[in-house]
């Protein structure tokens, strides 16, 4: 699925010589490379603010919480019912994450294309019961791929809600020119070692464009600090590590590069596959594959390359035996999840992400992956389905 030796092996000089300063300056925890890197990363993204953190999930947290959506005042603990709307069909965090800032999570079905957020389906719950007391969405940019803004920006408007960005997949992309980051209000990103812009361990990163949400981040970053051991605000330990972001201050100097291979990546699958005679035009596969496409108005970040496949998992076992890579991101939707049961959902809640869950194979992905082993990989799914 991934082979990082390709990526760090070239910058390894640079790398070492990147924690070397670490180690000189002493600057283990923040410091001067995490402030260059967050300088560097809000340039890069065309942002007002941009504050690391320890993690993709930290930085979902602080997002929200540094835009409001808590349950509760800090200071005298007087409830305050808070809802987010959120999608079923993503990694735990992006819904963990709202229940432990003290809010409701409500769930909204998937647009069955692209996978994401369906904003038809965000107005419909918003009408509903479940929506009482919404005060933001949290779109996922699943994939690699942006929501749709244009739709959410419009719900936000007429319905005064905040929008906070899960980009924890979708460094790189872009909604009608408008990077990921800059979208909403507030936006988490994931550095986790499988990212398009990784780290070497966890990190993650809060953007913003105002001041307010920002200051509040930082301060929550650090058991809700703004002058060391004066605590404002019940926080946590969410800092990021000074070696973290010496990584990704040199990871950041390619990753433009990087992600324009990935896009090569891309076009080498769907031209391979349409040559195989495998491809369906969807949404759903029958005797063949459903490709991803990229949106109108997306620019697609290609984190991951995702096909939907007919009797997926006998196809996953014949790609093993073979030793090829796949993954299934996710086999369980969050609304069937033990551990969520408490959000009272239930099977055929959400037909679409019931269904992708069902259909969705990522195929090997990643900057370095060579013509040859694309050939591979869709020469064994046509000996499957042949």
């Amino acid at each position: 699925m991934l082979d990082l030796e390709r990526q760090n092996e070239p910058l390894r000089r640079e790398l070492l010589e990147a924690l070397g300063r670490v180690i000189d300056g002493r600057q283990f925890i923040l410091g001067e490379e995490v402030s260059d890197f967050e300088r560097a990363a809000a340039k890069h993204l065309g942002v007002a603010h941009a504050v690391g953190c320890s993690s993709g999930t930290d930085a979902l947290w602080l997002a929200l919480a540094g835009a409001g959506m808590e349950a509760s005042d800090r200071v005298s603990e007087r409830h305050r019912p808070v809802t987010v709307v959120t999608t079923p069909f993503s990694f735990f965090a992006s819904v963990s994450s709202i229940l432990r800032a003290g809010a409701r999570a409500a769930l909204a079905d998937i647009d069955p294309v692209t996978f994401n957020l369906s904003p038809a389906a965000v107005e419909r719950v918003l009408d509903s019961e479940r929506g009482a007391g919404a005060k933001a969405i949290l779109p996922v940019h699943l994939y690699g791929q942006c929501a749709n803004w244009t739709e959410f920006e419009r719900i936000g408007r007429e319905r005064a809600l905040k929008l906070i960005e899960d980009a924890a997949q979708a460094w790189g992309a872009e909604w009608e020119g408008r990077k990921a980051g800059g979208l909403g209000d507030a936006a988490a990103f994931s550095f986790y070692p499988t990212k398009n812009l990784s780290a070497a361990g966890d990190a993650g990163m809060v953007t913003t464009n105002s001041n307010e949400i920002a200051e509040r981040v930082r301060m929550l970053r650090q058991h809700g600090m703004m002058r060391r051991y004066y605590h404002d605000e019940l926080g946590w330990n969410a800092r990021m590590d000074g070696f973290q972001g010496a990584v990704l201050k040199v990871k950041l100097k390619y990753v433009d590069r990087w992600l324009e291979a990935r896009r090569a990546v891309a076009a080498r699958y769907e031209a391979f596959f349409k040559k195989a005679g495998l491809v369906e035009s969807g949404p759903y596969p029958g005797r063949g594959v459903v490709l991803p496409r990229e949106a109108k108005g997306a620019r697609h970040a290609w984190h991951q390359y995702v096909i939907r496949a007919p009797k997926r998992e006998a196809l996953r076992e014949f790609l093993t035996a073979r030793q090829i890579g796949s993954e299934i991101f996710y086999p369980i939707p969050l609304h069937l999840q033990e551990a969520l049961k408490g959000l009272r959902y239930k099977p055929g809640d959400f037909p679409e992400a019931e269904r992708a869950a069902r259909d969705v194979l990522a195929l090997p992905m990643f900057p370095e992956l060579r013509e040859d082993e694309q050939e591979t990989v869709v020469a064994a799914i046509a000996e499957f389905y042949s």
